[in-house]
Order: C-alpha cells, then structure tokens, then sequence
C-alpha cells in the first residue's frame, strides 16, 4: 500500500480515534462511578430489554437534545437502531455528531498538520530500536512496508493498525453509527453539525510528547501480540450492544484505569478534556433550534466527568430514556 493509499485510510479513521484509543487501557482496581443524574429527582431507570448505547433527554427552556451513545464502527446488523432512537430522530430539527466525517479535505489538511513528519524525518527517528523493530515485524507480516509509515506519527500509526484489525473482524467505519446518522440527514434533509473539528481531534493527539509517543505505540503493539486490543474493543462494541449498566460501568473502568499510556491520555484528554468543550457546545446548539439529536462515542456519557452529569450539573434536566 503506497503512501497516497495510507493518506485516504488515515483520513477514513480520524472520527474512530477515541474507540481507537481506548481499545488498550488497562483495568484497574478503582473505577469511576456511574452515577444517576442530579437534576432529576426521580430518574427512569433502564428498560429492562437491551437497547445500544444508551440515550438520554435533555431539556433546558423549552428547548429539548437527546444524546445517543455511538460507536464509531459497525456492522449491518447494527441496524435499524432502537424504536425510542428512530421516534427521536424523527423529531430532530438537527442532527449533531462529533465529526462530520464527509469534509474530506478538512481531515487532509489536518492529517499534513499533525499527523505526519516534516519531509526528510522518518517514524524511525522517534522510537526506540525495539519498537522499531516489533513495529517492522508487525508491518511485514501484513505485506506493509515500513517505508509506506515511514512519515506518519507514532500514535497515528498506533490507530491506523488498530483500524486494520478491527475492519479484519467485519467492523468497517462505513457502518458506523454516525454514518448511518449523517445518512438519515441527509435523507429527510435535516441540519448537521460537528461538536468538533478534524484539526482539533488530531492536534489532541499530536499534543503527546515523543516520548509518550513511542509508548503509546509500543502498548498497542503489546495490546495486538496478545490480543487485549481486540478483546477490549469487542467488549465496548457488545456492551453497546446490550446497554447494560453494569458492562457500560466496566467499560469505563477498563478504558481510564491503570497506570499506561494510552488509559491516561483516555482518562484526562479525549474525556477529561473533551468532555466539558462538547457539553459547552452542546448547550450552545441547543439555544438555536427546537429539538436537537446528538450522536457521541459511549464513553462520553458515562461516568460522574459524562455529558450527562456535566449538563445536570449545569441545570438542565436530564433523564435517561434508557
């Protein structure tokens, strides 16, 4: 695979980074919690039968978003989605996902800005010689040529190898929950917005030092020899599957605990940081239309640091539909 075919499958997974991500966190003995939401005095438990994701109402002076909890690739059985999320989006004045992943040229510029080395540098120049060399056999064993990842940054690497061997297992970016989203409004033309931008959610990543980098990379690589990365990414998509309370709690924990790096960038950038800049964003598109659908990674809405609790916090009403 030559370097302009890499370039098409890195942009293609820039919205699948934070699954990505978390894939390799290692479980710990603390967890954080899963809390009900404090604006709501009597808050509706979860129906008894399974529903993906879960999904939550908000509303604040008139004005109503649901939050649907996504994962960012999928399979056809996937769909179609629960009743209560079809009734929501068919009420929808917007749908608002944290990518919008159809503005190709935005993930290009910002895969050339942070994703890649200056002309002349080389991967090999920023890892240590053992990461170089397990990094090598892994590439080799899949017909991949050190040379064609050879200008492309450690943690991006680290993604892109994840995105290949979950794509082996039948999950594809195609089936995605957001795609099938963006699809919905583009057929009953409804408004899209992005929570984020593609510059944004790679500078993220690009903000990690070389030396944790290079960890990062190494724990993936760890993570893909003994097979945890696959097992920890089955684990969130079945218990995105199920909605279960209890397998989305262990989710969470699995995905922030433990002492390595990638459970650490989870734990204070893609959700410690990220989360409160979505709910601003969030509250802000709610002031502009009726009924607001918002689809966000699962991992965004759990826990007492989740969008959820946050918007609570904040004074909206939330209650969980299911």
């Amino acid at each position: 695979m030559g370097p302009s075919a890499w370039r098409r499958r890195a942009a293609v997974i820039v919205a699948s980074l934070p699954l990505l991500a978390c894939t390799l966190a290692r479980a710990g003995a603390a967890s954080a919690a899963y809390l009900p939401y404090g604006s709501v005095a009597d808050n509706p438990g979860p129906v008894a039968a399974p529903h993906q994701g879960g999904l939550f109402r908000v509303s604040h002076g008139g004005r109503v978003a649901y939050l649907f909890g996504t994962v960012h690739v999928g399979t056809r059985g996937f769909y179609p989605l629960p009743p209560e999320v079809e009734r929501a989006l068919g009420g929808a004045n917007r749908i608002v996902v944290e990518l919008d992943t159809r503005a190709n040229g935005d993930y290009l510029r910002a895969l050339s800005l942070h994703g890649r080395y200056a002309p002349g540098d080389d991967i090999r120049k920023h890892l240590p010689p053992g990461t170089v060399q397990a990094l090598t056999n892994v590439l080799h064993a899949q017909g991949i040529s050190m040379a064609s990842m050879a200008s492309y940054k450690p943690w991006l690497v680290a993604n892109l190898l994840l995105s290949m061997e979950l794509e082996r297992k039948g999950y594809r970016r195609s089936e995605g929950v957001e795609q099938a989203l963006l699809t919905q409004a583009r057929r009953h033309g409804l408004k899209v917005a992005q929570l984020e931008s593609a510059e944004y959610q790679l500078a993220l990543y690009d903000s990690m030092g070389e030396a944790d980098a290079a960890r990062y990379l190494q724990e993936v690589l760890n993570g893909l020899g003994d097979g945890r990365a696959l097992r920890t990414a089955q684990a969130i998509i079945d218990a995105w599957s199920s909605g279960d309370a209890h397998a989305l709690d262990v989710v969470l924990q699995q995905s922030t605990a433990g002492p390595g790096v990638v459970a650490e960038f989870t734990r204070r950038v893609l959700l410690g940081q990220r989360n409160p800049d979505m709910a601003n964003q969030i509250a802000r598109l709610m002031r502009e239309d009726s009924v607001t659908f918002v689809g966000v990674g699962l991992l965004h809405l759990l826990g007492a640091n989740g969008l959820p609790q946050l918007l609570a916090q904040r004074g909206y009403l939330v209650e969980r539909v299911y």
